[in-house]
């Protein structure tokens, strides 16, 4: 038993492997929340990866990402164009600065 939240194609890769899938549409509010258990699958995936494996899993959690996105009717430029826009505020995680306290 799966009970998750697959890629489009898998139902027909299964068939190709001789297998019967069982499968149904979500409506969109179980959609919404089968997406959310699904990214944090991708994200300790990305966790335990490294290398190659790693950049998979990257790719797998920005397809979770832009599907989140388009319930809200933004896309990964969308994505894209916030993240230039807070790094261009904040700055991004290039220098590796670890904040250890806050003085007054």
């Amino acid at each position: 038993m799966y009970h998750k939240l697959v890629r489009d194609k898998i139902p027909k890769i299964i068939e190709e492997n001789g297998e019967i899938p069982v499968t149904r549409i979500l409506s969109d509010e179980n959609y919404l929340i089968e997406l959310e258990k699904k990214l944090t699958e991708e994200h300790n995936e990305v966790l335990g990866a490294s290398g190659d494996d790693r950049l998979e899993e990257l790719a797998d959690l920005l397809e979770v990402m832009v599907a989140l996105a388009k319930i809200d009717n933004k896309t990964l430029e969308d994505i894209i164009d916030k993240r230039n826009e807070k790094r261009a505020k904040r700055g991004g995680f290039d220098n590796k600065i670890f904040l250890e306290d806050v003085r007054k």
